[in-house]
């Protein structure tokens, strides 16, 4: 046994050790960058680090809820991070800054997938033409958000820096039609082009799952089922989902002697069809462009608006508490007049009385009537200049883009396949214009309101240099029309601040039968379809046009979610899993490789689906510590009428004296296990290693579909298991005991392998230890 021992010690190739560094929190979701050395961690504490290869930490970040999955979008740029309320936060991989909140789910995602169309960009003609969008072409580049102001009135601190986030997420985007898919603890899944357009959601609760093997109308479904693992092919075209679940309503009588499924917890994989996103990714393509791009704008003019109304409350504030203390000496002095009855007399040359004239010249002086001047008047030039750099270009551009939305659902025979709806477009169209006109009313409220404020300030300033009998010949002149106007209207209003909150139900602005009327007949002239939008406010308006448009793009998704179905079930094994218990961790993955041969899928392109997955010991008790491996689950084949389906799989046992931790499918059709070496002795660090399986040497076996459901897909590989020996495969030995997550970067062969004392270690896979791995690809 010693000698035995001692050769399987001398077979197992120790590693390069790059990396062993202490970490404060254990991790617990390892991701490497697609295309760059970067690892991006999750601990227990939910903190986000990102580490280059060399271990140099580039950004840590607190999402402030519990982090519950993550992934990476397939250019690198951008990382996906799922929270346990259903939020996925788009991060940028530059600074960790947030650049998109979405909400999808109402419970936690426990899984990600983001993939990127893997063909070429161009249409049949060969023509890069297909994704062009014009906007450019009539606009310069679309206007960031503002920034919310500082504490001071009149500041211009939210003035634009360059390092808005949604215009850097929308400008990387947009170079290849990717899809990032997500999935709670529900059950549900869902579907987002560019990881922001949100195209579909389907629940696998109430999906009715086909079981042609037996019964070509036999169909069944899932209960208490939850989310492992989803993977989409790069073709678009499939998903494989592994869940948990019980499968029940199954019209199938099993047979005698075969374990029947039904109504036992167990793992399970489902293969969807999403043939929709690549027969309709040109017209998705296009949509999510538009669509993406009006969601970031309505984000501009949203932020515009809330530091306009903030704005504008800090400088009437100013105003209202200068102010203030005259209505209080008119009651010390026993007065019954208004403020505004004092100032008209002052105007009017009658005499000024006592509390009036100690206001102006003891309580408020030139210096303050200044003070608020600037204030008032400063920030109503600010507001108008967010008007122009941010809102109005914002509004206008959503007004072409949602005119080249309506332009392509009048294109039927393409884009009402996938729910283009010409009448909500229009209408959605039409209050977009709306919105420009009250944008332009807004502006000549805001213009007359500043205007006259300014007036009713240099009055002041005059009155006061009168009462102090002071040379007031320098002095801007006023007009005293428009300060009749303003004390009579505007000293206690505020039709701005009308404007840019949104009104309540009910509470709409007054408008004369005259405008109404000249608005009316102006209607039969080609004009807007209604003359309502003179009764809503700025605010309102904004969300009118957004509501609009959401009930717009609520179609597609509604079309799309339909058009994505079940297609197979492969049981994979039974699991011993009461009610108030939750799922175990298993270790398992999936990927898919591109199939060199011809294939009989739908899409042009094929790619076989690899399942691998620690099998249950109560699966096989007297074969313990097994890993099943399937394929082509999701293929179609010309052997299924010959009584056999597409699927392959086979059975691996571990060595003896090991257990698997983690799995992991790699680049060139490898699978990577993570095995602890069991000991007796409990003290010390115990030992570990990685093992590399070759997948395209292991005897895959065909499943007939005679035993498909009728039993565990797994009973047929028993009698042909393939037992792992040290000496026989790539092993490499890891000198400590470890825990998941295994992360592998298929791009670098770089292993990262967390250790049970709060370590991580990095490792080289490659065979070549010498060669050179740099920090950017």
């Amino acid at each position: 046994m010693s000698e035995m021992a001692s050769d399987e010690e001398e077979n197992i190739i120790p590693f390069q050790l790059q990396f062993d560094k202490p970490i404060p929190f254990q991790i617990k979701i390892a991701e490497w960058n697609p295309e760059k050395d970067l690892l991006a961690m999750v601990t227990e504490d939910s903190k986000i680090l990102l580490h280059r290869f060399n271990w140099q930490r580039l950004w840590t970040i607190s999402p402030g809820k519990p982090v519950t999955s993550l992934c990476w979008r397939p250019d690198g740029k951008a990382i996906a991070v799922g929270l346990e309320d259903g939020t996925i936060a788009l991060h940028d991989v530059e600074n960790g800054k947030l650049l998109r909140n979405l909400k999808p789910h109402a419970v936690a995602v426990v899984c990600l997938n983001w993939e990127e169309d893997g063909q070429s960009n161009t249409d049949e003609s060969g023509n890069f033409s297909v994704y062009e969008d014009r906007t450019s072409h009539f606009f310069p580049p679309a206007p960031r958000a503002p920034k919310m102001p500082g504490l001071v009135a009149g500041d211009s601190s939210f003035m634009d820096d360059g390092e808005d986030s949604l215009a850097e997420l929308s400008n990387t985007s947009f170079r290849k039609f990717n899809i990032l898919c997500s999935g709670d603890r529900d059950g549900s899944i869902c579907f987002s082009i560019f990881g922001i357009f949100q195209i579909g959601k389907i629940n696998i609760h109430e999906l009715s799952v086909p079981v042609p093997h037996l019964d070509e109308h036999a169909s069944c479904k899932l209960f208490n089922a939850s989310i492992y693992k989803v993977a989409l092919s790069k073709d678009l075209c499939r998903l494989v989902v592994m869940c948990t679940g019980e499968l029940r309503d199954c019209d199938i009588k099993p047979r005698e002697e075969k374990l029947n499924v039904q109504d036992l917890p167990g793992l399970h994989c489902l293969a969807m069809d999403t043939s929709i996103f690549w027969k309709r990714k040109y017209e998705l393509h296009q949509v999510a462009q538009q669509a993406s791009n009006i969601e970031d704008l309505t984000e501009v003019i949203r932020a515009s608006l809330s530091v306009m109304s903030k704005q504008w409350a800090d400088a009437m504030k100013t105003f209202h508490d200068k102010f203030h203390s005259l209505s209080t000496l008119i009651i010390d002095n026993g007065l019954e007049s208004s403020p505004q009855e004092e100032f008209l007399s002052l105007l009017g040359g009658a005499r000024i009385s006592p509390a009036l004239n100690q206001f102006l010249v003891n309580s408020l002086g030139e210096v303050g009537v200044k003070r608020v001047l600037k204030s008032v008047c400063g920030t109503g030039k600010e507001l108008q200049q967010i008007v122009l750099d941010h809102l109005q270009p914002a509004a206008e551009i959503i007004g072409f883009r949602m005119g080249e939305l309506r332009g392509l659902s009048r294109w039927r025979a393409r884009y009402q396949g996938i729910g283009l709806d010409e009448i909500l477009l229009n209408e959605a169209t039409e209050n977009t214009g709306l919105l420009l006109v009250q944008v332009q009313r807004f502006m000549m409220v805001l213009s007359s309101v500043v205007q006259q404020f300014s007036n009713f300030f240099n009055w002041l300033v005059r009155s006061i240099k009168y009462l102090m009998q002071e040379p007031n010949d320098q002095l801007l002149s006023y007009n005293s029309e428009l300060l009749v106007v303003f004390l009579k209207f505007l000293y206690d209003q505020d039709p701005v601040k009308d404007l840019l909150e949104p009104s309540e139900a009910g509470d709409d602005i007054e408008i004369d039968l005259k405008t109404i009327g000249r608005v009316k007949e102006l209607l039969q002239f080609g004009g807007f379809s209604e003359c309502d939008f003179l009764q809503r406010t700025l605010a309102k308006e904004f969300q009118h046009m957004e509501s609009s448009f959401k009930m717009a793009l609520q179609m597609p998704f509604t079309t799309i979610s339909r058009k994505i179905s079940c297609m197979k079930l492969l049981p994979l094994c039974p699991l011993q899993l009461s009610t108030t218990q939750t799922p175990p961790t298993i270790p398992m993955s999936l990927s898919f490789y591109k199939n060199e041969l011809s294939d009989d899928s739908p899409c042009q392109s094929g790619y076989t689906d690899y399942i691998s997955f620690q099998v249950t010991n109560e699966t096989f008790p007297e074969i313990p510590n097994c890993i099943g491996i399937a394929k082509g689950f999701k293929q179609n084949s010309n052997n299924e009428k010959n009584g056999y389906t597409s699927l392959e799989a086979v059975l691996l046992s571990v060595p003896n004296g090991h257990t698997c931790v983690d799995l992991s499918l790699y680049k060139d059709k490898e699978l990577v296990l993570l095995l602890n070496k069991t000991s007796e002795n409990s003290e010390g660090s115990g030992e570990a290693c990685m093992m590399v399986v070759q997948t395209g040497d292991l005897p895959f076996i065909s499943i007939s579909r005679s035993s498909s459901l009728n039993q565990w897909e797994l009973e047929d590989l028993k009698d042909s298991i393939v037992n792992l020996e040290m000496e026989n495969e790539k092993v490499r030995k890891v000198p400590h005991s470890v825990i998941a997550p295994l992360a592998v970067s298929a791009s670098r062969g770089v292993a990262c392998v967390f250790a049970e004392r709060r370590r991580a270690l990095v490792y080289i896979l490659e065979e070549d230890e010498d060669e050179e791995i740099s920090d950017d690809k």
